[in-house]
């Protein structure tokens, strides 16, 4: 049984409990950091004479400890207090991120240096972000769950614009490593912050973990969470492909198209904040919308991926690329608020962390792989071509995810329904 969260204030908030406000207040903060942070590391090895394809080998390599680790990150969230797992995770990227600061700004930094302090700052997360999913799903009661999950987004993605547009900003005019040096500044800010947050028992004594069960009973009992649920595992095959597309346009594509095309580091930011800006405007709307069909109206926003390769392939204007990314920032709104509520409903909240890890694992599984090979990509099927690639697969995979019944007939449960029971079997015929 979950402790209660702590009360806020009477007024338009009363909702939101003071560990849902200081969650949130952290996540922006961090996000500010992060957002400007790819910007600054693709641009640092373009700068000093690296090649697309070193882009690709930096983002795998901070990718690849994180799918390496992330269930491991899953177990220890739900076996130890996540407000300390957090902090500690917050503390590692900050040291990972000051050390990668530090190394661009005395010079020109060697790629395996790049992708050495990458991997840290991979493995920070690792361990913060399942931890994050399980604290927002305790802080806030079902009936609120739609509205907390948006104002979340709204938060996080609102730190988005601002990063991303002054990360590209400050790229520009003093160096990707002062970029990299605020992204470590934000995550000691943002551990401070979270130090602050009240343990919450997320199981009652008769849940919690048997006594000598250990780290691997628990994973089993996660997996088994997660393999049972089709829908679950259906959609996170998706986005294992969907993510490594998506994540070689933002780290690698993106940013060689900017160089070479557009106004550099300043317009490619200027894009990214663009992308925040649909984020955040979505996040408006769905903190009122409360779709029944909450998986076939989060797969709608998935659609919406792969505009922005469309637009880098056809070399688009500023304009029309910051459009393209606009739509993009929709779609992510609008899967990822029902995509969480269909967790928070479907998964019991003693297991939400390591589910969650298992979903951010597969999701992720594919994305070291698709970064490490964009550049190779690029020179065999040419930078148009390998976006266009880009796009055509995403367009597949959302069409394909509708043929599985339970995407589609999944539907938002009352609040009072118990979290843990699970749905009747959808229909197959």
């Amino acid at each position: 049984m979950q402790s209660p969260p702590t009360p806020s204030p009477a007024g338009r908030f009363s909702w939101a409990s003071r560990n849902f406000r200081i969650q949130t207040a952290a996540t922006v903060i961090s996000g500010l950091g992060n957002a400007g942070a790819p910007i600054a590391t693709a641009f640092a090895i373009l700068d000093g004479g690296g090649s697309t394809a070193d882009v690709g080998y930096v983002t795998a390599a901070r990718l690849l400890p994180t799918v390496l680790l992330l269930i491991i990150g899953g177990a220890l969230a739900d076996r130890l207090p996540r407000h300390h797992v957090m902090v500690g995770a917050n503390l590692f990227s900050a040291v990972s991120q000051g050390a990668l600061a530090a190394l661009v700004l005395a010079g020109e930094p060697t790629l395996w240096q790049l992708m050495l302090f990458s991997a840290g700052a991979g493995a920070g997360y690792a361990f913060y972000s399942p931890a994050s999913g399980g604290m927002i799903l305790e802080s806030v009661t079902p009936e609120h769950a739609a509205r907390a999950f948006s104002v979340y987004r709204m938060g996080f993605n609102g730190a988005q614009i601002g990063g991303a547009a002054l990360g590209g900003a400050l790229t520009a005019a003093v160096g990707p490593g002062w970029v990299l040096a605020l992204d470590a500044a934000c995550f000691l800010a943002a551990a401070a912050l979270r130090f602050l947050l009240e343990p919450q028992a997320p199981t009652a004594p008769a849940e919690a973990p048997a006594a000598g069960g250990g780290m691997l009973r628990d994973l089993r009992e996660g997996w088994h969470e997660f393999a049972s649920r089709r829908w679950l595992w259906v959609i996170v095959l998706q986005f294992s492909v969907l993510v490594a597309c998506v994540g070689a346009v933002e780290a690698v594509y993106g940013p060689a198209v900017a160089k070479d095309r557009l106004g550099g580091a300043r317009d490619w930011g200027l894009a990214m904040a663009a992308y925040g800006v649909g984020l955040v405007a979505t996040g408006v709307l769905m903190a009122r919308w409360q779709p029944r069909r909450i998986l076939l109206v989060g797969n709608w926003g998935v659609f919406l991926f792969g505009v922005p390769a469309l637009a880098l392939a056809v070399s688009a204007p500023l304009p029309v690329l910051c459009a393209a990314m606009f739509l993009s920032g929709v779609g992510v709104t609008v899967f990822g608020v029902n995509w969480m509520i269909a967790l928070q409903q479907e998964i019991p909240a003693e297991a939400f962390s390591r589910v969650a890890a298992y979903d951010e694992l597969g999701s992720l599984s594919l994305a070291p792989l698709g970064t490490a090979l964009a550049g190779p990509a690029a020179d065999l099927l040419g930078l148009s071509g390998a976006l266009w690639s880009c796009a055509v697969i995403s367009l597949v995979l959302s069409v394909a995810v509708l043929l599985e019944p339970q995407v589609r007939r999944l539907s938002r449960r009352p609040a009072d329904h118990p979290a843990d029971t699970l749905p009747e079997p959808a229909p197959t015929h």
